[in-house]
């Protein structure tokens, strides 16, 4: 198992490697940059005198050097000019929008993107493992029929529609407070009880939000996966030999039926973030979804650049924790070749 874990995690170099070449390709494809494009709309409106400054700002972060030499600066395989070292020396850049560094701009809303993801992930499972046994074990019940109805409509409703209606319902019920992670006390306040009482009470509308349209399709997925091992005739074997149901299920079809079900947890991360960025904005969460809309639109790379190579990160997270768990549930994956023969 130990040998199974360290080749994924060689394998995971090389494929962030290609992801952030693929990052700072699609980011450098429209012409341009942020100091560019403002030294151009200086130049129409006739203010020369800061075009000289934006200019050496693009030589003093390497935006004047060519593509290759720009991605080797970033990060932090080429030597930068005046101590630029880029990602892997802890240097993640320069916001140009904020006029911060880039870890300054992000410290505050990493941690609770992360929190997010991992309790809409958590939501995802949890509600739609016992869902998806439900409407397999009893196909056609009126259970199934209601919840394929639920799954339904959450796939259809916006993420952002069914933000603000539960919003709504959460402040005239419960009295939380509208938008935002926390209440509006506890912004810049160090932790506390309550401050992290407070961020609990606040993830259960984002969470749900962003999860439902996750769960629908996850309970689809347990659901055919189920019932396509039910149909199988090892199952009808252990029925005919007297078998209990629940351990007749239990036993091998739920087993086989989770793999896919698992693999997933690495496929959630990108859809969950990217799936987030409306609901942020709209929830007003302080979240990289964002901000990164905001980097993407003034095009301040080395800002958009860090936080898709965060997610990116996360993902292979993931991937690696699926992995192992599929490794644990099938010993067919981490023995490879061996199992086989």
């Amino acid at each position: 198992m130990l040998a199974y874990i360290l080749r994924r995690l060689a394998g995971m170099i090389p494929t962030l490697l290609v992801i952030s070449v693929l990052i700072f390709l699609i980011i450098e494809l429209p012409p341009g940059d942020y100091l560019s494009n403002q030294i151009e709309q200086l130049r129409v409106q006739g203010e020369t005198a800061s075009i000289a400054k934006l200019e050496f700002l693009r030589k003093e972060f390497a935006l004047d050097r060519p593509f290759l030499e720009r991605y080797g600066v970033w990060v932090g395989i080429w030597p930068g000019p005046n101590g630029f070292d880029g990602i892997l020396q802890g240097n993640y850049g320069w916001s140009f929008e904020y006029s911060k560094p880039v870890e300054q701009v992000v410290s505050g809303t990493l941690l609770l993107t992360v929190i997010l993801n991992f309790a809409s992930i958590l939501f995802v499972y949890i509600v739609s493992f016992p869902i998806g046994i439900y409407s397999a074990t009893r196909q056609y019940s009126w259970g199934d029929y209601g919840f394929t109805l639920l799954g339904y409509i959450g796939l259809a409703t916006p993420n952002f529609l069914l933000g603000l209606i539960l919003l709504f319902f959460m402040n005239e019920w419960f009295g939380v407070s509208i938008g935002g992670m926390m209440a509006p006390q506890f912004v810049g306040q160090p932790i506390s009880v309550d401050k992290v009482l407070s961020i609990l009470a606040h993830l259960v509308v984002p969470t749900v939000v962003i999860g439902t349209a996750g769960t629908a399709a996850m309970i689809r997925r347990l659901r055919a996966n189920l019932l396509d091992e039910l149909h199988r005739q090892y199952v009808t074997t252990a029925r005919a030999k007297g078998l209990s149901e629940s351990r007749t299920v239990l036993k091998y079809p739920l087993r086989m039926a989770l793999n896919p079900f698992i693999s997933d947890i690495g496929n959630l991360i990108p859809s969950l973030v990217s799936g987030s960025v409306i609901v942020s904005v709209v929830l007003n969460l302080p979240t990289v979804g964002p901000v990164l809309l905001g980097a993407l639109q003034s095009q301040d790379q080395y800002l958009a650049g860090f936080i898709l190579l965060f997610v990116a990160m996360l993902t292979l997270i993931g991937m690696l924790v699926s992995d192992i768990l599929l490794a644990l549930l099938d010993p067919r994956i981490r023995l490879g070749q061996e199992a086989a023969s």
